[in-house]
Order: structure tokens, then C-alpha cells, then sequence
């Protein structure tokens, strides 16, 4: 057997989504934030991205993080997501799955009934409380980073000529939040190609026309998630499905796009704090959401926005361990996509 890398992973899902934790191989990133490491990771080691996420080792929806040593003294772990759509600044069901495999591997110190992990995302610090009974993670809540919405009632043009309304948010990252039923489409799994085509020519419509940025980090910018709500959804229990670029559908009820979308509900006037909200997948599976506070969000260059701390619980189960190695002679050194 040879190998030119070993990376080893525990692989989770968070309610029907993958994570692959890898937990050794990668190395220390360089960089003196986890915004920075992301940068460097991007331009310089994202063939290790494209191993792992795409086939033969992944698929067209996979999801992973790498652990890396904390660049802040407040956090216990640093993490980096990476899936196939890219290396995202944060992603809320790979967090989850981070904090069960750290709780349930014993890579931090566990305590019961609940064990606190501070994260250092590239997109700032989070807070998972992991609830631990007989040693097991049963479920995780996570202190989400500030989420606001940035635009309500937004108008793109489509390609066909047809203009969509649209509103704008942030949880992590940005969402395009559209009722389905303006697209006239119904809420079926067997309309998904219909649906995900729909949602990918409303999402390269904002990048040409209103590219968002965030004030903050102007790295984080882009909106490569569409949140298509469905009938029927209320500001307690929205159901939805979640296309995400270049081309495929959140299995889980998406930690960021849950955030968002209570930022969404909030700015609205339909979501008060400290009030639970469900949020539902495409495939039925579910987060529960709190807004816990307000903020402000601004820099130098960007006025101050009105903010939201959002919480959001959910649960992941370890599903196996690995070691992926590449040989020399294979073929696809950096995987493909189909």
C-alpha cells in the first residue's frame, strides 16, 4: 500500500447531512485568524478539499471540516468547513457534527450533563453546549455568530425575463429567502431538478446584479444558498428546501440558512426573541431555533446593522472512522465531479 498523504477522519451526519471531521494530516494551516487560514486553505492546499468532497472518496453533497489549533484564547478548537461547494466561512450542521465527534472520540473533556466547546470559525466564535448522558452526545446547541438581514423585498431578473422578489440574510452566510410558489413550483421531491435549476439562476441573478458582502469581513461575500419556502410555513415552523451551488440540496435543516432565516423573520416583525422556532428540511428532518439577544454589526467602511444572536439545537451520530490516502499513480489526485 502506498500513499503520498494519510488524513484521518471520523465521519458523522447531522440529521440526514455528512460531515467528514478530518482530525489529522492536514498540518497547521499558516495564519494568524481562522478568516486568514480559510484564505490561505483556499489558494493554496484546495486540492485537499476537492479529495475529500468529490468522488471517488465523496459525492455532489458532501460535507466535511478540518480541526485545527484555536488562533484565539477563548476557543478550545479551530475548525475550517470545506464541502463541495467551497470553504465555507461557517457552517451550522458541520459544527454540529464537529462537537459530537470531539465529545464522543474524547478529544475534549467531557462533562455531564453538558459540555461546552468554543469553536474559532473563520466567521468568528461559536459556542456549542453538547447535552451528554452515559457519555454520548444526544444533542447540540449552538451560540450562532450575529445574523441580520440585509435586504427585504429584493427584485432579481432572471435570464427568462421574469423578475422574483427576494428577501436577503445572513447567518453564517448569505441566503436568498423566496416563498417556492413563485417559481410555480410545487413542494415535491420529484420536481427537485425543476426547483434546483430555478434556485440556481435566482443565485447567479443577485451575484451579477447585488453581489452581498459582509461588512465585517469582505471575504465573506456572495450568496450561494437559496432558502425556497414552502407552503403552508409560518414563523413557528417553516418548512423548506435549501439549494446550495453549484447544484445540490442541504439533507439537513442547515444551521446558517436557520439562522437566517429567523434574522429574516425577525426583521419582519414575525419572530420575537426568546421564542422557539422549528425548521424543517427538505427530507423532514429538523432544527429548533431561539433569538436570544440583539447586536449591532458594522465597521469603518459600513454603517452599523441591527443584529440577532440566534441559537440553534439539533442533533449528529458518528456513522465511521477512515484513513484517506492518495496514491501516486491515481488518476484523480484531486477528485472529480460528475
Amino acid at each position: 500500500m502506498r500513499s503520498k498523504l494519510v488524513l484521518h477522519a471520523v465521519d458523522s451526519h447531522t440529521e440526514g447531512m455528512p460531515t467528514r471531521v478530518i482530525t489529522g494530516g492536514v498540518g497547521v494551516i499558516p495564519g494568524a485568524t481562522m478568516s486568514e487560514r480559510r484564505a490561505h486553505f483556499m489558494a493554496n492546499l484546495d486540492h485537499l478539499r476537492t479529495l475529500l468532497m468529490y468522488e471517488p472518496r465523496g459525492h455532489g453533497a458532501m460535507s466535511g471540516a478540518i480541526l485545527q489549533p484555536p488562533t484565539r484564547p477563548d476557543a478550545d478548537v479551530g475548525v475550517l468547513f470545506i464541502e463541495v461547494s467551497g470553504c465555507l466561512p461557517m457552517c451550522g450542521h458541520g459544527t454540529i457534527g464537529v462537537a459530537t465527534v470531539l465529545v464522543e472520540t474524547g478529544m475534549v473533556p467531557v462533562t455531564e450533563p453538558v459540555t461546552t466547546i468554543r469553536l474559532d470559525t473563520p466567521a468568528g466564535l461559536v459556542t456549542a453546549r453538547v447535552a451528554v448522558r452515559d457519555g454520548a452526545a444526544e444533542a447540540v446547541t449552538l451560540g450562532m455568530v450575529p445574523s441580520f438581514a440585509v435586504g427585504l423585498d429584493r427584485k432579481a431578473l432572471l435570464p427568462d425575463g421574469r423578475t422574483v422578489a427576494y428577501d436577503l440574510a445572513y447567518g453564517g452566510n448569505f441566503y436568498a429567502i423566496v416563498p417556492l410558489e413563485r417559481f410555480g413550483l410545487p413542494f415535491d421531491r420529484a420536481a427537485k431538478n425543476e426547483i434546483l435549476a430555478a434556485a440556481l439562476a435566482l443565485m447567479d441573478a443577485i451575484n451579477e446584479q447585488q453581489r452581498p458582502v459582509h461588512p465585517l469581513d469582505p471575504t465573506i461575500s456572495g450568496c450561494h444558498h437559496v432558502y425556497l419556502i414552502a407552503p403552508g410555513a409560518t414563523s413557528r415552523h417553516s418548512r423548506h428546501a435549501m439549494a446550495i451551488h453549484p447544484g445540490w440540496f442541504d439533507r439537513s435543516p442547515c444551521g446558517t440558512g436557520t439562522a437566517a432565516r429567523m434574522a429574516q423573520l425577525h426583521a419582519r416583525g414575525e419572530l420575537p426573541l426568546h421564542r422557539d422556532f422549528v425548521n424543517e428540511s427538505f427530507i423532514g428532518s429538523r432544527f429548533t431555533g431561539r433569538l436570544t439577544g440583539t447586536t449591532e454589526v458594522g465597521s469603518a467602511q459600513h454603517a452599523a446593522v441591527s443584529a440577532v444572536l440566534p441559537s440553534i439545537t439539533g442533533r449528529a451520530w458518528i456513522t465511521g472512522t477512515a484513513q484517506y490516502l492518495l496514491d501516486p499513480t491515481d488518476p484523480y489526485p484531486a477528485g472529480f465531479l460528475l
